[in-house]
C-alpha cells in the first residue's frame, strides 16, 4: 500500500522531506520520519470508501422514510402526513451532525483520531443496526416513534464524529494541475452509496410480496449497512492510523482547534462555505428522496420502477462527477460551480411541466436532474475550503460541510413535499431556485472579499 517517498515525489507530486545517507540513530528524533508516505490516489480510495459507506446509510433511511416508515411508525395519520413525519426525523440528523463534529473534535484532541474514529463508526453501525432492530408503532406504540429519533440522531452524531480530513488531505496532497479531478473523486461515494441502497431496495419490493416487504423486508438493508460498516471501520483505520497519513496531517497541519477560536477568525469563510454548495445539495434530495415520495403518493407506478430509473440516473452522475473533474481543471472550481449553479436554476423553472407530466417527463426529471446533480455536485465539496489558513482547514472543513448539508439538504424531502402537496410543483421550482441564487451570490461574494484583501 505504501511506496517509498521519493517514488510518490516523482509519480505524484507528494511533498516529502529530503533522503538522507545517515542512520536513523545518527538523527534527531524530532527530525527521523520513516521513508514511505501516502500518495494521493491511496488518499481518494479511502475517501471513496468512507463516503460510499457512510451514503448507504444515508440512501437505506431514505428510501426507507418513504417506503415504509409512514406506515410502520405513522399509522395513525394518512399517507401524506405520515411521510412528512417521517422527513421530519430524517432531518435530525442533519441537526445533530455538526455537535458530533464539535463533540469529537475534542475527543481526538484528548485520545487521538483512531479512538475518535472507532468511537465513531461503533455508534454509526449500532445506530443503523437499532433501526433493523426496531419495533413499529404496533408493537410498542409511541415509544417506537422516540426511538427511531434518537437512533436517528445517534447516526448524524457519528457521521460529525467520523470526519477524518481525508478529503483536504486530498486536496493539499493532490497536483496543482488535477486539483478538480482528485476532489471528485470523493464525491463518487454518493452515487455509488445510492446504487447499492436503491438496487436492494428494488429487488426487495419487487421479490418480496407487499406485506412481507412491509413487515421485515425492508430491515435487511439496514442489517447490510451494518455490515458495510465493519468493512469500513478496518479499512479507514487501516489508512488513518499509519505513521504516513499522521506524518501528513502534521506537516499540513490538519489538526483539530478549537471551535470558538475558529469561528471567531473564520466565521466569514464558513458562511460563505455553506452556502457555496447550497443549491447543488437541495437538488441533491430533489432527485434522490422527492421524485420517490411523489410519484408515489400521486401515481399508481410502482416502487420498483420509480427506483430502477433512479439507479440509471445514479449511474449518469457518476459520469457527471468524473466530467466535473476534467472541466474544474480547465476552468477553475469556482467557475465550474457557479455555471452549473446557474443551470440548477435554470433547471428549476421545469419542475412543474416534468413532475407533474406523464411517466417519461418524470423519468425525464429524475435522468436530467441526475446528470445534472453529478457536474455540480462533483466539485461542490469544499469549493472554498482553500480560503481556510491551515491551521484551521481541518476543523473549518468539517463544519462548513457540516452546515451545508443542514441549510442545503436538512429539511429539503420536507420542505419540498409539503410545498408541492399543499401549494404546488411551482414553489418547488421557487425552493430550488433559491438554493442556486445562494451558491451564485455566494461565490460572487466570495472573489468579492478575495479582490478586496
Amino acid at each position: 500500500m505504501l511506496h517509498t517517498l521519493h517514488t510518490a515525489n516523482a509519480h505524484q507530486g507528494v511533498t516529502s522531506l529530503p533522503s538522507t545517507t545517515h542512520s536513523p540513530m545518527d538523527m534527531p528524533k524530532s527530525n527521523y520520519h520513516d521513508q514511505s508516505s501516502i500518495t494521493p490516489g491511496e488518499i481518494a480510495v479511502g475517501v471513496i470508501i468512507g463516503r460510499a459507506s457512510e451514503y448507504f446509510d444515508f440512501f437505506v433511511y431514505a428510501i426507507a422514510s418513504v417506503l415504509v416508515f409512514p406506515s410502520a411508525f405513522f399509522p395513525f395519520e394518512q399517507r401524506l402526513e405520515g411521510t412528512l413525519y417521517a422527513f421530519l426525523i430524517f432531518s435530525f440528523a442533519f441537526l445533530t451532525r455538526p455537535l458530533g463534529t464539535i463533540a469529537f473534535m475534542v475527543i481526538q484532541r484528548r485520545y487521538g483520531r483512531e479512538v475518535k474514529l472507532i468511537i465513531a463508526l461503533f455508534l454509526l453501525g449500532t445506530s443503523t443496526a437499532g433501526i433493523a432492530f426496531l419495533p413499529t408503532f404496533s408493537h410498542i406504540g409511541f415509544v417506537s416513534i422516540v426511538i427511531l429519533a434518537l437512533l436517528r440522531m445517534g447516526q448524524g452524531v457519528a457521521v460529525g464524529g467520523s470526519w477524518d480530513g481525508l478529503p483536504s488531505l486530498l486536496a493539499l496532497n493532490a497536483p496543482k494541475q488535477r486539483r478538480g479531478w482528485y476532489a471528485m473523486l470523493g464525491q463518487l461515494g454518493a452515487p455509488i452509496g445510492f446504487i447499492l441502497a436503491g438496487g436492494l431496495f428494488a429487488y426487495l419490493s419487487y421479490a418480496l410480496a407487499p406485506s412481507d416487504f412491509q413487515e421485515w423486508g425492508w430491515r435487511y438493508p439496514f442489517y447490510v449497512a451494518f455490515a458495510i460498516n465493519v468493512v469500513n471501520v478496518f479499512a479507514r483505520l487501516k489508512l488513518v492510523s499509519s505513521d504516513s497519513f499522521a506524518r501528513l496531517l502534521e506537516q499540513k497541519e490538519l489538526e483539530p482547534t478549537d471551535v470558538v477560536e475558529m469561528m471567531h477568525s473564520q466565521g466569514r469563510n464558513v458562511f460563505i462555505g455553506a452556502l457555496a454548495a447550497l443549491g447543488s445539495y437541495a437538488l441533491f434530495h430533489l432527485v434522490t428522496v422527492f421524485p420517490l415520495s411523489w410519484i408515489l403518493l400521486s401515481s399508481t407506478r410502482s416502487v420498483t420502477d420509480v427506483l430502477v430509473v433512479q439507479v440509471i440516473g445514479a449511474g449518469l452522475m457518476i459520469i457527471g462527477i468524473i466530467a466535473s473533474g476534467v472541466i474544474s481543471d480547465r476552468f477553475g472550481r469556482r467557475t465550474t460551480l457557479a455555471s452549473f449553479g446557474l443551470l440548477i436554476a435554470v433547471f428549476s423553472g421545469f419542475v412543474p411541466m416534468l413532475m407533474g407530466g406523464t411517466l417519461w417527463q418524470q423519468n425525464a426529471f429524475i435522468l436530467l436532474g441526475f446528470c445534472l446533480l453529478g457536474l455540480s455536485y462533483g466539485q461542490a465539496a469544499g469549493a472554498v475550503t482553500a480560503n481556510f489558513p491551515l491551521k484551521y482547514r481541518y476543523t473549518g472543513a468539517a463544519l462548513t460541510s457540516d452546515l451545508s448539508w443542514l441549510v442545503g439538504a436538512g429539511f429539503a424531502p420536507l420542505v419540498a413535499l409539503g410545498l408541492a402537496a399543499h401549494f404546488g410543483l411551482a414553489y418547488v421550482s421557487l425552493y430550488l431556485l433559491s438554493g442556486a441564487l445562494a451558491t451564485i451570490a455566494a461565490l460572487s461574494l466570495n472573489r468579492a472579499l478575495e479582490i478586496r484583501d
